[in-house]
């Protein structure tokens, strides 16, 4: 390991930065290192205005990929090598008006029962029972189900938040049999290798191991949908909308800082813009 990669590592931990950002982020400078067979400390404000350019120009990179390399940038210039770089400032991320890809539930079944290993299949179902993220999910731990409230406590969840979600009474009953089957003291999804009892895992389950599972899982299904483990995420929170949960209530579970983001769902779903059209037809009745 370099000594800078080393001071990066030892700064981000001492930012609070998370395991994945911490990941994110080393990757972002290691891309840059090797396009110019130089380490960053060795570059100049130049070469980082014709590597953005770059990256936008001939990689046409996605909206993530720009601003996570540009986030990874702005801290190392500005918490370990105490430098300025003027383009930093100048650059932004090509804007993005996306829509994400929502399933009906009928497909959401379909995927879930097409899954063959059932600690995978219980994984992939409590995170669209409970609309979480995927980390969320494979790190959950036996103490945050709080079968008393009916509520699962998600922890340290995105921006390090904790937030309290409804926990179904049919996803209570899957847990409880799924965890008889290894009885883990921390984990509900503990990692599963050949030759080691789940009982004594160490970890988690791997995230690479289910968006491997997921994604063999999608190609078997014949659905031809751009889908992600967290495509589950904003189904369930389309569904919601559909069955008409308050936006409010649905972005404090989703664990939204801001109502703007939790309002990208209103376009999501057929039943919102089928109910806005009804009104539309009323409100013409009568005109000459």
């Amino acid at each position: 390991m370099t000594t800078l990669r080393h001071r990066m590592i030892e700064t981000m931990q001492l930012r609070g930065l998370s395991a994945n950002t911490q990941r994110a982020y080393l990757q972002a400078i290691q891309c840059l290192a090797e396009y110019y067979h130089r380490p960053p400390d060795q570059l100049s404000d130049n070469d980082i205005r014709h590597y953005f350019l770059y990256l936008h120009t001939e990689r046409r990179v996605a909206r993530s990929t720009s601003t996570i390399a540009l986030c990874a940038l702005k801290f190392l210039v500005e918490y370990v090598l105490h430098r300025s770089w003027p383009t930093l400032d100048l650059v932004r991320a090509p804007k993005a008006h996306t829509l994400p890809t929502v399933l009906s539930r009928d497909e959401v079944q379909t995927l879930l029962a097409l899954v063959r290993l059932p600690h995978h299949r219980a994984c992939l179902t409590t995170i669209y029972a409970c609309g979480l993220r995927c980390m969320e999910g494979i790190s959950l731990r036996v103490t945050q189900i709080d079968a008393a409230r009916m509520v699962l406590h998600v922890q340290a969840g995105k921006g390090t938040k904790d937030r309290l979600v409804p926990l179904p009474a049919p996803l209570l009953t899957l847990l409880r049999t799924h965890w008889q089957t290894h009885r883990h003291a921390i984990w509900l999804f503990p990692a599963r290798h050949r030759g080691h009892a789940p009982t004594t895992a160490h970890q988690p389950l791997a995230s690479e191991s289910l968006r491997a599972v997921w994604r063999a899982t999608v190609r078997q299904s014949g659905i031809q949908k751009h889908v992600t483990i967290h495509t589950l995420r904003h189904s369930w929170a389309t569904h919601l909308l559909e069955a008409g949960v308050n936006l409010r209530v649905i972005q404090a579970w989703l664990g939204h800082q801001s109502p703007q983001t939790t309002a990208l769902y209103t376009h999501l779903s057929p039943r919102t813009l089928t109910d806005a059209a009804k009104i539309c037809d009323d409100l013409c009745r009568g005109l000459p």
